[in-house]
């Protein structure tokens, strides 16, 4: 649709997606503190969150590739290498969901079977925790077109200051095993419906502040002169979220996207200088979507083996606590690279042509 084709991936951007799934992994499982406590408000509001980053990384893409879009195409790729690792990448939390079901959280067991796939498959949160983020985007892969034109036209960017009341007016409400207990099968397939179709009002605006951020990419440049300013702001919509009766923790990461956008595209030729390091950072950006399949799994087993659980309580003092979350953040993101390495070199051993990414996201 756009005359100019893009097809060059950034390289601050991909540090960005490497980052912002390290976050993600960090926001499930470095949680700490008793329920509703101060340090379990503090660790949601530092660890939690890094889906907005994510999302805006999704709209900044589109937009970025959109010279070459065709909506046949692009479906058709979305399939490839979204939805079908996602089906495969599911079997595990299918499988947990039916061997532990009351330790998973399977809101659906007692049901046939038949009944559970599907449904699970189609609000991804209850086999899989993270993997609601599925049915949600490809409702953004669907509203592409429309994106597009409507970019076209002049009027996507106008309605950003409408799309961030709407994020900032409704924040994200929550939905678990726990908060769906006692109601019907329907009730709670329609609850974990809800979240998905919520959650892509929710994050409509990051998705497409990304793609004006894209399509704007001078402004990063304003973004980083005015640094302090965003930081402040992120501060105190920080202290807001944690001090006053209104939660939503989307807000205050609006700012954070701004300020390590800011900074890595600042930064990024000193980056790409250090090969090593910069290295490092491809590769976990290359692994990030896998990562963003396995690690729930990977993080129930590390609990499992330890007896712990998704929320550590406080143990003795917050710096023993901390460097224990930081320990099954650090196990959680490792064991994840390393499984999806070890399934991409048997896929590949098995056979050479195989198309990993659309098994594993890698």
């Amino acid at each position: 649709m756009a005359e100019q084709k893009k097809t060059k991936i950034l390289n601050y951007i991909n540090v960005f997606r490497g980052l912002a799934i390290l976050l993600i992994v960090a926001g499930h499982s470095m949680q700490f503190g008793e329920a509703g406590s101060f340090a379990q408000r503090l660790s949601v509001e530092v660890f939690a969150g890094g889906t907005a980053l994510f999302i805006f990384i999704s709209g900044f893409l589109f937009q970025h590739l959109s010279g070459k879009y065709e909506y046949k195409n692009y479906m058709k790729k979305k399939w490839t290498n979204v939805v079908q690792p996602y089906l495969w990448t599911a079997i595990p939390g299918i499988l947990f969901c039916f061997l532990f079901p009351i330790r998973y959280g399977n809101a659906f067991d007692g049901l046939n079977p038949l009944l559970q796939i599907p449904m699970m498959l189609s609000v991804g949160r209850v086999h899989n925790t993270p993997a609601w983020f599925i049915p949600m985007i490809i409702l953004f892969f669907f509203s592409s077109y429309a994106l597009l034109k409507a970019e076209a036209k002049g009027i996507l960017y106008k309605l950003l200051p409408l799309l961030f009341i709407i994020t900032i007016v409704f924040p994200r409400q929550d939905v678990d095993y726990n908060s769906v207990m006692g109601l019907s099968y329907t009730a709670k397939y329609l609850a974990y419906l809800k979240y998905v179709l919520f959650g892509y009002v929710h994050f409509f605006s990051m998705y497409v502040f990304g793609m004006y951020c894209s399509a704007h990419k001078e402004i990063i440049d304003k973004f980083y002169n005015s640094r302090w300013l965003y930081i402040i702001i992120m501060l105190v919509l920080a202290g807001i979220n944690l001090f006053s009766p209104y939660t939503n923790g989307t807000v205050s990461k609006i700012f954070l996207t701004i300020i390590v956008l800011a900074y890595l595209k600042h930064y990024d030729e000193w980056l790409i200088a250090h090969t090593r390091l910069n290295k490092v950072l491809d590769v976990i950006a290359k692994y990030s979507f896998g990562i963003f399949f396995v690690h729930w799994y990977l993080f129930f087993l590390y609990n499992l083996a330890f007896g712990l659980p998704n929320v550590m309580p406080v143990v003795h003092n917050y710096a023993l606590t901390f460097l224990l979350v930081f320990v099954r953040f650090t196990a959680v993101s490792a064991l994840s690279m390393f499984v999806l390495w070890a399934v991409k070199t048997i896929l590949l051993k098995i056979n050479p042509e195989t198309n990993t990414r659309s098994f594993i996201g890698v």
